[in-house]
């Protein structure tokens, strides 16, 4: 019992020394700020979750009087401790993180490179230690329920948040008049639409209607026969989910393995950023415990998507090779892709992870290496033999990471430019796929 004490004593001494490394003008232990997407719901679960695993005490929520913005109390023997959440947009979250105001910078989208530069002398936000992937959302499209358009391109999708398509009639649909919800500019999940959708082809119509909030949005469409909307995968509410396409692949819905595995075109990572070595000890826990299996479960139930690895068996659509049918038929896919830094060989700060989550999965279903079977593909290429060179290459390099962490001699393939989930050039296209057994 003593010994027991002693340790959760511990455990907050050291919580609240992170404190002294915060400024003294704060009364809060630590500042979470940025996305909306994050900081509604799935940083405070986190924030909570933490807080209760470190302590004995309920965590009890408070408003600040700011829109978007709550703080977690818990109280200890030494005192309350207070991790203040703001939701006010990604871009929001990094001028506080860079300020020192933040400690922690919750983003729907990447670090920009012109940001990374800012903070190059204090630390490396591309690096593993300052970049997390805390969950996977599927950018989701929302129209009103009694629509009755299934899906569509992301070309298409463009047009019709440029002003260039403006009646549901032209898309098959009813004879009504399209009405545009759209996030505001300071949001990831703007950044987000704007980078995969707009792109430099389109710019969103004027008559769009702004948002900060994900919710507010979503219960508006839900509300517009004529109307159509996006935001996080949490946030679809009472709307109806489109399924997307690009190129010459095929619509996909975002669900558990196409989002996951980020197969779904409008997939994103949901990041925390924090200042690599100098990160406060409060901070780290909490990123820990995040990227951890409890922080995992907690994603999942906040309506994101999980990156514990489940096993699924697929639905292929007509569009599957048989010999695909054929190599897969007595596997399960592991909802998991490995992907590689852009323009590089390595693997990004997600496949690291990723590495350790498989490993983690084996040992709690009791199964080996010898279950496993790597599936490479590459983007189109102009020879089919130089395809299926780049995939074998993407597999064997995985391979060789897992066996780096104790998973030896996993078999693998190569599938060449085939089975493309994104338009020719996509970087998604060149992915190495995980397989187990079916028992």
């Amino acid at each position: 019992m003593l010994q027991s004490t002693l340790k959760t004593a511990g455990r907050w001494l050291a919580l609240l020394a992170a404190a002294s490394l915060h400024t003294a003008a704060s009364a809060n232990e630590l500042e979470i700020h940025g996305s909306n997407t994050v900081g509604a719901t799935l940083a405070p679960m986190l924030v909570t979750g933490y807080l209760e695993q470190q302590g004995n005490g309920s965590v009890r929520s408070q408003s600040t009087g700011t829109e978007n913005e709550q703080i977690l109390v818990t109280g200890t023997d030494r005192g309350p401790v207070s991790v203040l959440v703001a939701a006010h947009g990604s871009s929001t979250g990094f001028r506080a993180l860079a300020s020192g105001q933040a400690q922690v910078w919750a983003s729907s989208r990447p670090v920009r490179s012109s940001e990374a530069n800012q903070l190059n002398d204090i630390a490396d936000l591309t690096a593993l230690d300052s970049e997390h992937v805390i969950a996977i959302d599927g950018l989701a499209i929302l129209v009103h329920p009694d629509n009755p358009i299934h899906s569509m391109s992301i070309d298409t999708l463009g047009r019709i948040f440029a002003g260039k398509i403006n009646n549901w009639a032209e898309l098959g649909g009813p004879d009504r008049a399209i009405h545009l919800y759209a996030r505001d500019n300071r949001s990831g999940t703007w950044d987000t639409f704007k980078s995969l959708v707009l792109g430099k082809t389109y710019a969103l119509d004027n008559n769009a209607r702004r948002y900060e909030s994900n919710d507010q949005l979503s219960d508006d469409v839900a509300r517009d026969p004529g109307g159509i909307g996006f935001s996080g995968l949490a946030s679809v509410r009472d709307s109806k989910l489109l399924a997307i396409s690009e190129g010459n692949a095929p619509a996909l819905k975002p669900d558990q393995l196409t989002v996951a595995s980020e197969d779904y075109p409008l997939s994103r990572r949901l990041f925390m950023y924090t200042l690599g070595e100098q990160t406060p000890a409060l901070a780290r826990g909490l990123i820990e415990y995040a990227l951890g299996e409890d922080g995992q479960n907690l994603v999942a139930e906040s309506g994101f998507i999980s990156q514990n690895p489940i096993a699924v068996k697929p639905q292929f659509n007509a569009s599957v090779p048989a010999s695909f049918r054929q190599l897969t038929d007595r596997y399960q896919r592991l909802t998991v892709n490995f992907r590689f830094a852009e323009g590089r060989t390595k693997l990004d700060n997600k496949a690291q992870r990723d590495l350790l989550r498989v490993q983690a999965y084996l040992q709690q279903h009791n199964r080996s290496a010898d279950d496993l079977l790597l599936i490479g593909f590459a983007d189109a290429q102009s020879h089919e033999l130089r395809a299926q060179m780049i995939s074998e290459l993407r597999a064997l390099s995985v391979r060789k990471a897992l066996g780096q962490a104790g998973m030896l001699n996993v078999a693998y393939t190569g599938y060449g430019h085939y089975m493309p989930v994104g338009g020719k050039g996509n970087q998604r296209n060149g992915r190495v796929e995980v397989w187990i057994k079916s028992r």
